[in-house]
């Protein structure tokens, strides 16, 4: 299994490089994790309720309708994202396992900054006793996952303002370093999510030699980066509007 650090990219970008190692899952089993920070984007499952958005023609950031479980969630700079590219057809074809090994794994990942992540029954995703602070949201294609889970670690929340975040009225978002009360950095987070990967999904960290890029892998030696991403067929809902 292959882990890549795309640093920050497009959504578009993200999605279309997901689809190309799904592919490559599909035709030869190659599993990758792939790890990233996302430029201002809203995004929000295929479901006729999208009242989470509130008003799309007000949102200071494009939306996008994907093929993931669940409401509308924003995704930026200063949150760690994660798109497991797994096959569960070796997995026992349990979605749901896979879901609470994704909780494990980032309430195990917060504990390393004294913090103590939960569930909430009927809820998927993470939080610190009722505010939210990582969201999960799975799509599936013939057992094989993408999409996966986004954990808030930068203070700056603003962007979860403009929308009902998961759908669910009231809900407070947080982050890391609004828990801690000080600025903690996107790589410290990624560091420490390494051996709780290897823990849950089982693979090490290797050097990749590409500036700017590490990858996780289970020792086959095959390094790879990005290229020649496929096209996608996700829907922009809106166009880009000047920033609020």
């Amino acid at each position: 299994m292959k882990i890549e650090w795309l640093g920050r990219i497009d959504y578009q970008t993200g999605l279309r490089i997901q689809e190309q190692r799904l592919e490559s899952c599909l035709s030869n089993g190659a599993e990758t994790v792939i790890l990233l920070e996302h430029e201002p984007v809203y995004t929000i499952g295929r479901l006729p309720d999208k009242s989470s958005l509130r008003n799309v023609s007000r949102l200071p950031y494009p939306v996008f309708e994907t093929n993931r479980g669940g409401q509308a969630t924003y995704h930026g700079p200063g949150q760690l994202v994660g798109y497991p590219i797994v096959d569960l057809r070796i997995r026992g074809r349990d979605l749901h396992h896979y879901l609470r090994k994704l909780e494990n794994l980032l309430i195990d990942l917060l504990a390393d900054f004294g913090l103590q992540g939960v569930r909430v029954d009927g809820k998927t995703g993470v939080w610190i006793q009722d505010r939210k602070i990582a969201s999960i949201g799975v799509g599936v294609r013939k057992w094989v996952t993408m999409h996966g889970f986004a954990l808030n670690v930068a203070s700056d929340l603003s962007g979860f303002q403009n929308i009902t975040p998961c759908g669910l009225s009231g809900v407070t978002m947080t982050s890391i370093s609004s828990e801690l009360g000080t600025e903690v950095s996107i790589q410290s987070v990624r560091e420490n999510l390494v051996p709780h990967l290897n823990r849950n999904l089982g693979a090490r960290l290797q050097e990749s030699g590409v500036p700017g890029v590490q990858e996780l892998q289970n020792g086959d030696g095959d390094f790879r980066s990005v290229d020649n991403p496929l096209r996608s067929d996700e829907k922009n809902l809106s166009r880009r509007t000047s920033s609020q």
